[in-house]
């Protein structure tokens, strides 16, 4: 704004300026007064302007402003140096118009009435400003005690409403910052909790399993050969549990680099269905899956995305009985690609859907690896998914199967 570049004393000063000329203005229109008398009255008004000019900037200069102790003492002091300057300007002017003594005194106690109306309106107008000052000073003091419920009441439309407004704002950022906090560190517990269980679990096994191997306590071939196998077994889970705590450190930390390319989504989706296609087999599920024809071709980061798909239908497989079966299909649908993954499993309870995208949330509570797996498969593909600027979420029944939508943009 232009006048935030003038300084405050140059202003006052254009102000006295103002005030001047449109007096002259209004005396010489109204009184036809001769040029000699108009010159008079041109400095009789410009000496008593610099005086007031001058006990402004004396006052401002010293500061009272900052040493003010109450913003109210300064709005009655304002109101004090207007009223004492009103009463010398009109004094010394009657004073030149040789007013008669009684007139003189008159005027005077007019003057008098008149200064203490004014400061008493400025008292009350200054107690109505100090009033809002000092509630939102109270709810500054409150949030700085770490109340960040607080809020600062925004009544009015000038500056200090617009002030307690971008406060209340502020308090909110804060409180939703805080619980954002407050979760983060939940989590943070969790990981290191669960993250421990499911490392534990399958080194313990690993570890009984080659001390008794070490120690000739198995010497059978083929209870050897069967611990052998189950020992692989342990370190594939522990790999392949690794390798999800790698993915998601980097979705935490961004560092998951979509690298889109056009590529063909249905032979994606048909190479990840062959290669489940024996698990499929040996559980008793039928996997089938389907894709238009004007799907092809895509942007997208394929080996991320077949990520994805590996997730959802291993879950599907994992969550189905045999008997069922898992149906994958994708189409084109205006800007976007949308992805389903069917089963006719056992569904999702209802308290559980909600959280089902949570980090090592599982809805099957004794955390068995063999029923409910790691718990990290459906982060991982929300977080890459969105990293794709796309959406993923689960529809479900219990006892009616569960079907994930994925939406990507194409």
């Amino acid at each position: 704004m232009i006048h935030s570049r003038i300084s405050l004393p140059l202003r006052f000063a254009i102000g006295l300026l103002l005030v001047l000329g449109l007096s002259l203005v209004a005396f010489y229109l109204i009184m036809h007064p001769p040029m000699s008398d108009l010159g008079l009255m041109a400095l009789f008004l410009g000496t008593t302007a610099a005086l007031s000019g001058l006990a402004g900037y004396v006052a401002y200069r010293l500061g009272w402003l900052e040493h003010a102790p109450s913003l109210r003492f300064v709005l009655l002091g304002g109101y004090a140096l207007a009223s004492l300057l009103t009463i010398i300007n009109v004094w010394f002017a009657a004073r030149q118009m040789f007013v008669s003594q009684h007139d003189l005194q008159l005027g005077a106690i007019l003057l008098a009435f008149a200064t203490g109306i004014a400061m008493l309106l400025g008292y009350f107008v200054s107690i109505a400003i100090t009033r809002r000052i000092q509630s939102l000073q109270q709810a500054a003091q409150q949030l700085a005690r770490g109340d960040l419920t607080t809020r600062a009441p925004a009544e009015g439309k000038d500056e200090v409403a617009a002030l307690a407004v971008s406060f209340n704002h502020m308090a909110e950022r804060l409180q939703e910052a805080d619980r954002k906090q407050r979760e983060l560190d939940q989590l943070r517990r969790d990981l290191v909790a669960w993250a421990s269980h499911d490392l534990q679990t399958p080194l313990t096994a690993i570890r009984v399993q080659v001390e008794a191997l070490a120690d000739g306590v198995v010497d059978d071939p083929a209870t050897v050969q069967r611990y052998l196998q189950t020992t692989k077994r342990q370190v594939n889970d522990l790999s392949l549990l690794l390798d999800d705590l790698f993915q998601v450190a980097q979705l935490d930390a961004g560092g998951v680099v979509i690298q889109p390319a056009a590529c063909s989504l249905s032979d994606l989706l048909s190479d990840t269905l062959e290669s489940f296609s024996a698990l499929a087999s040996e559980r008793g599920v039928t996997l089938t899956g389907s894709a238009a024809l004007d799907l092809d071709p895509v942007m997208l980061d394929a080996l991320r995305i077949g990520r994805v798909l590996n997730n959802l239908i291993g879950n599907a497989l994992q969550h189905t009985p045999a008997g069922g079966e898992v149906m994958v299909s994708a189409l084109r649908k205006g800007s976007h690609i949308l992805m389903d993954v069917t089963d006719t499993g056992e569904g999702i309870n209802p308290d559980d859907l909600p959280h089902i995208f949570e980090r090592f949330y599982r809805g099957e509570k004794s955390r068995n690896r063999n029923t409910g797996g790691s718990g990290l498969g459906l982060a991982i593909a929300r977080g890459i998914v969105r990293a794709h600027g796309g959406e993923i979420r689960a529809k479900s029944e219990p006892g009616a199967g569960t079907t994930f939508h994925v939406s990507l943009p194409a």
